[in-house]
């Protein structure tokens, strides 16, 4: 797809299309990235493009941004979205990049909207055009790249995080729309009280600032003086359908997520609760907040009370099964139940930590004692051999065996807490501990 991201076959454009800047100067928001001096600023600037990912919410510029990279460099412009496209369509992209270079010497910038939802193979296929620059990559995310994009990718670009916008940058682009030739000039009256509800319903987003405009002046009534205004009651009648803003894949309210996380984590039901139905109510996916759920209670529960993950899933369960609004108070429940249960993070610190030795450390060959033999050359060389059975052992524990590689046998990662039912499993691992030390069966009587 090339250079119509708004443009429709009647040859509309919405307001918000219509207002898009066509100098960095016009470009509101994002100062700590585009004003005097600013990183992004200097490679427009310097003609010095790179590919890059940016990062944020929706309706903060991050398309605008690409289409106006585009526009300063002298590039052709070609947009992919990653929820209609597949590997076909990159391949074309590719191909009249290439085309494009080979018989006019141009360069191309290709804009991937929510790249995030690309799969592996997918992301992987932009690699080799990316290093022999075929084209300037410039990635669209509202997730955080580190999880949800590939290592390959993030290595061969920069990412850039893109914020809400000020209510005071909302108010700049509202008297923009409302002045310039190509938004509302002449069209339309509102008065400041008015711009700064639309700025305060808008909640950061550009976007939507400008959509509830337009839509308001569709109510829009002569005044007095016989000029089409705004009244807040117009506005009110426009904002009864779209008081929040979320989007429905679970992609934004960063801010939202992380508090309701750490409401749970803080131990606040209140909280907790607040942030859930603050999120259902803005229309998030009930089924993004389940497993965020269940993330929340294997990270920061864990065994202090294993049931939370049971719950977690079976509150899943019922919103997949039950929808909405049933399902959200499987939900609820869960949320505080998960506030109020005792805290470890002991197993997600101990998962962290072995991760980090094994990508880190040489790869230890299993012990010999520990291999499967299920053959007789196997069974020759010694696999299983001098292994000893817990169940025919006192009390089911071969006190003394190690099940580590030998040059590591000492390490302990896990490290249960003083708290819930890891009382009681750190009471049993300092048991077991201490039967291994004393035991004359010892696997590695050196340690």
């Amino acid at each position: 797809m090339q250079d119509s991201l708004f443009e429709t076959a009647s040859g509309f454009q919405p307001l918000a299309a219509r207002m898009r800047p066509n100098s960095l100067d016009e470009y509101v928001g994002q100062g700590h990235l585009v004003g005097p001096g600013k990183p992004l600023r200097r490679a427009v600037e310097q003609r010095q493009l790179h590919s890059m990912i940016l990062w944020g919410p929706p309706g903060v510029g991050k398309t605008t941004f690409a289409r106006l990279l585009a526009n300063l460099s002298e590039l052709s412009f070609e947009t992919l979205s990653a929820v209609l496209s597949g590997v076909k369509d990159i391949r074309a992209v590719v191909d009249r990049a290439k085309d494009r270079k080979n018989a006019e010497g141009r360069d191309t910038l290709l804009f991937v909207d929510e790249v995030h939802r690309f799969n592996k193979s997918q992301q992987d296929a932009f690699l080799p055009h990316i290093e022999d620059g075929t084209f300037i990559f410039v990635g669209a995310t509202t997730e955080n790249p580190s999880f949800e994009l590939n290592s390959a990718l993030l290595s061969r670009t920069r990412v850039y995080v893109l914020k809400n916008l000020a209510d005071s940058e909302l108010l700049e682009l509202l008297k923009r729309a409302l002045s310039s030739d190509q938004g509302l000039k002449g069209e339309i009256r509102v008065d400041q009280a008015v711009l700064d509800m639309v700025a305060a319903a808008a909640g950061g987003d550009a976007r939507r600032a400008l959509n509830i405009l337009e839509v308001a002046t569709d109510l829009a009534e002569l005044d007095a003086d016989g000029h089409s205004r705004i009244s807040e009651d117009h506005l009110e009648q426009v904002l009864q359908t779209s008081l929040r803003r979320f989007d429905k894949g679970g992609d934004v309210f960063y801010d939202q997520i992380s508090a309701l996380h750490k409401s749970v984590r803080g131990s606040d039901p209140d909280g907790s609760l607040y942030w859930l139905c603050r999120m259902l109510d803005g229309g998030c996916d009930p089924l993004y907040v389940a497993r965020r759920l269940v993330r929340i209670a294997s990270e920061d529960i864990g065994n202090a009370d294993p049931r939370a993950l049971q719950l977690s899933m079976d509150a899943w369960e019922a919103q997949e099964r039950l929808g909405s609004p049933e399902g959200e108070l499987a939900l609820a429940q869960a949320v505080t139940y998960l506030a109020m249960c005792p805290k470890s993070n002991a197993v997600y610190k101990a998962f962290n930590q072995c991760m980090a030795d094994i990508r880190s450390d040489p790869d230890y060959e299993v012990p010999v004692h520990l291999r499967n033999a299920p053959t007789k050359l196997l069974k020759s060389m010694g696999h299983g051999n001098e292994y000893r059975y817990a169940h025919d052992e006192p009390e089911g524990f071969a006190a003394g065996e190690s099940y580590l590689p030998e040059a590591i046998h000492q390490r302990r990662y896990y490290q249960p807490l003083a708290r819930g039912l890891e009382i009681k499993l750190a009471e049993k691992r300092d048991r077991l501990h201490e039967k291994n030390r004393t035991s004359p069966q010892k696997r590695y009587p050196q340690g």
